[in-house]
């Protein structure tokens, strides 16, 4: 079977088997997710073992610590994917939900409520996490879904994605079938493109991972595409801050998972923050690896010289870009012209200076006082997300369960005609 064949045969298969899960309840919904967290946790030997596979083919292949780590399952993030499985059982049902009802002048009743968008792909890299997370969410918001995951993941996502399937036919739902999860299990590029043309399909597709796989994506997608873009995020620290909570929030923003997006790639310090010297001695001491500009190298000596280039990369590791600014409108200034609008943060005690950061800068979060760690699904209470969207339209942030959703507005009349 050639690789258009291929993509139709799942793109169809996954679409015929989404229609009957728009009309079924709620309660069998969560029956299948309860089922799906059993089986995460009474089979997590068998997750583990699919797991090291991985794991070992990655050492082969020399991977970076940071896909290395998102690679990487063990039993606290098994449990915690099944905590998130549990939370998002728990989450209100958004299908059905009512957004507008009116009666017009002449008679006519307005009802708009959410349903589910349809099919929803997604392309992600390493995190063999994400198969169980977007099949949970599209399955709760009554959505079909296609997982693509790299090679470096591919024994872990097929044991997690067959996991699912068992779950829904444990569950024995009348008209479900597993084939509402779809696998793809092709995992060279060439094979992603014809899924891209299937837009009577398939309705949307998020790309999750590196910069060159989100640009492959939107070029060559004729579906609408939510990008899961590279976080590039800022932490601004005004001269006010408050000194014991700088260091804490830094740590555990850059080294608490280096390898995430939401983890802290650049550091832009206000000259007059009067413990600046100190700070940076006691991240150097934490384990980061600091580049900076002439006025941090004049500070922190022996330290590598931040390029340009720096400032827009997701490093993905313990390395932290840092610049020194005088005051609050060249740490604006530089983080309009660096940011990947993903994630944003200001530590400070004035609080003019945080209503202007929060006013004036335009990123899917505007952080204050806090870890830039929080940027997550999980940590915003929706159980776990699809991806985290750093463009403007339909979702911006967190694409939890009611971003899954689009809406239908059911018209009744009895017998208006229009003038």
């Amino acid at each position: 079977m050639n690789h258009v064949e291929y993509a139709r045969s799942i793109a169809q298969s996954v679409k015929n088997a989404s229609l009957p899960l728009k009309s079924i309840s709620t309660k069998d919904k969560n029956k299948v997710l309860e089922r799906v967290e059993e089986l995460l946790l009474s089979q997590e030997g068998e997750i583990l073992v699919a797991n090291e596979i991985d794991l070992a083919e990655g050492k082969k292949k020399n991977l970076s610590p940071a896909l290395m780590d998102r690679l990487l399952l063990d039993p606290k993030r098994i449990r915690s994917l099944a905590n998130s499985i549990r939370e998002i059982r728990n989450l209100p049902d958004p299908v059905g939900e009512v957004l507008r009802g009116i009666t017009l002048p002449n008679g006519l009743e307005l009802l708009t409520k959410r349903v589910p968008i349809g099919v929803v792909m997604t392309i992600f890299e390493s995190r063999p996490n994400v198969c169980v997370d977007i099949a949970a969410l599209s399955f709760k918001s009554g959505n079909g879904c296609i997982l693509r995951g790299g090679s470096e993941a591919f024994h872990s996502n097929s044991f997690l994605t067959n996991l699912f399937h068992k779950a829904i036919t444990d569950s024995k739902l009348v008209g479900i079938t597993p084939d509402v999860v779809g696998f793809v299990e092709r995992t060279e590029r060439e094979a992603m493109l014809p899924f891209f043309q299937l837009d009577q399909w398939i309705d949307i597709v998020v790309p999750r991972g590196g910069e060159a796989l989100i640009r492959f994506v939107s070029e060559n997608s004729k579906i609408p595409v939510i990008k899961h873009d590279k976080g590039v995020t800022n932490l601004f620290i005004g001269k006010s801050a408050n000194p014991n909570i700088v260091l804490p929030v830094l740590i555990n923003s850059k080294l608490a998972r280096p390898g995430v997006c939401n983890a802290l790639e650049n550091l832009i310090i206000d000259r007059a923050y009067p413990y600046t010297q100190t700070l940076l001695a006691d991240l150097k001491k934490a384990g980061v690896e600091l580049l900076g500009d002439t006025k941090t190298l004049e500070l922190q000596p022996g330290i590598r010289s931040a390029l340009t280039g720096d400032y827009a990369t997701e490093f993905l590791d313990n390395r932290l870009s840092v610049k020194i600014v005088d005051g609050f409108i060249e740490a604006k200034e530089f983080i309009q012209t660096y940011s990947s609008g993903h994630t944003e943060c200001i530590l400070s005690e004035d609080l003019a200076e945080i209503y202007r950061f929060q006013r004036e800068l335009d990123s899917a979060a505007i952080f204050v006082n806090c870890s830039t760690r929080f940027h997550d699904g999980g940590e915003y209470g929706l159980g776990a997300e699809v991806g985290i969207s750093t463009g403007k339209l339909h979702v911006r942030g967190p694409m939890g369960l009611i971003h899954l959703t689009t809406t239908t507005t059911y018209v009744t009349g009895n017998g208006q005609i229009r003038d």
